[in-house]
């Protein structure tokens, strides 16, 4: 196998960790499509750092890097005519990755037994900060909370000091990697067998699962190992990576041309596989595919289409 082409993915995540999975799939060839509210777009988009600092929906960093190589369509699936273009994208697709309040989606008819009756092999891959059970599944968490909440800030800082976040969005890019090794286990699985699936991920759980000898250690001993002189050191700086001779060896960092961001350096992939060549396409602008799909894969016509954006629905 040397490309993901067949597997369509559709994107309805609005954060980080599901945004990460569907960036490795799509790196690797799948096809990812982006469904991104009218007008606004996905909450990334209005994620910093931008160009001179100035804020543009097509310029914000955390959009560039994690948007790469996927499609873009603008729906409203709040809206009866919405839900049913999702469903038709539906009929098509293999996996749905989203990141809703457990619950959500079944009142508007697009839960998992309702993606089921339309595709008997659907994957439905549901990224939230405590999973779908338990009393804490409906909180909502940020990237901190996911971090503490799995016990990591346990980890880091001095002994004699409060507990330190790591920089940037650590909970959550490991949820996304997780989720894409779950799902693409799934997504075989529903293939081969034609078992639906849903995966439930918890970033809580994800940072819990890492703690290497840390839960084992206060298991059987009742000793914390994990606030240990040292636990902050020895890292290299942003600089010395980004120099590093070892990743640019191995081409680890990419060039890629944006139309309104321009040309920009793009960090890789975590892993490589010799089967699938990583792909290093840009970001899609907001909606950039929405004739490709909508007319193009359903079959509208471009006035239909027309009256749906004007109606506010794309």
């Amino acid at each position: 196998m040397t490309t993901l082409a067949d597997l369509r993915i559709l994107d309805l995540s609005d954060g980080v960790a599901g945004a990460y999975c569907t960036k490795l799939f799509a790196g690797f060839g799948a096809d990812v499509v982006a469904v991104e509210p009218p007008g606004s777009g996905h909450p990334l988009r209005r994620h910093g750092p931008f160009a001179d600092d100035r804020p543009h929906r097509e310029t914000g960093a955390l959009w560039l890097y994690l948007g790469t190589n996927k499609r873009s369509v603008t729906l409203a699936i709040g809206s009866p005519t919405g839900r049913g273009l999702f469903r038709r994208l539906v009929e098509e697709a293999n996996v749905i990755v989203e990141s809703f309040p457990p619950g959500r989606l079944d009142p508007l008819g697009l839960g998992f037994q309702a993606l089921w009756a339309i595709k008997r092999r659907i994957v439905l891959v549901s990224v939230t900060p405590f999973g779908q059970t338990g009393p804490r599944a409906g909180w909502r968490a940020t990237n901190l909370a996911s971090f503490a909440s799995g016990g990591q800030m346990c980890l880091t800082g001095e002994p004699d000091r409060e507990p330190l976040l790591i920089g940037g969005y650590q909970a959550e890019y490991q949820a996304g990697l997780q989720a894409f090794a779950a799902t693409a286990t799934a997504a075989q699985n529903a293939d081969a067998l034609e078992v639906p699936q849903h995966v439930d991920l918890s970033a809580q759980e994800g940072m819990a699962s890492a703690l290497e000898t840390c839960l084992p250690s206060w298991a059987y001993h009742k000793q914390d190992i994990s606030r240990r002189p040292g636990a902050a050191e020895g890292a290299h700086t942003i600089g010395q990576l980004l120099e590093s001779e070892q990743l640019r060896a191995r081409d680890y960092f990419r060039e890629i041309e944006h139309p309104i961001s321009g040309r920009l350096t793009y960090p890789g992939p975590p892993f490589l596989l010799s089967a699938l060549p990583w792909q290093t396409g840009r970001a899609p602008t907001l909606g950039e595919h929405n004739d490709d799909v909508f007319c193009g894969q359903l079959g509208l016509s471009r006035q239909e289409l027309t009256r749906l954006r004007a109606a506010g629905v794309v």
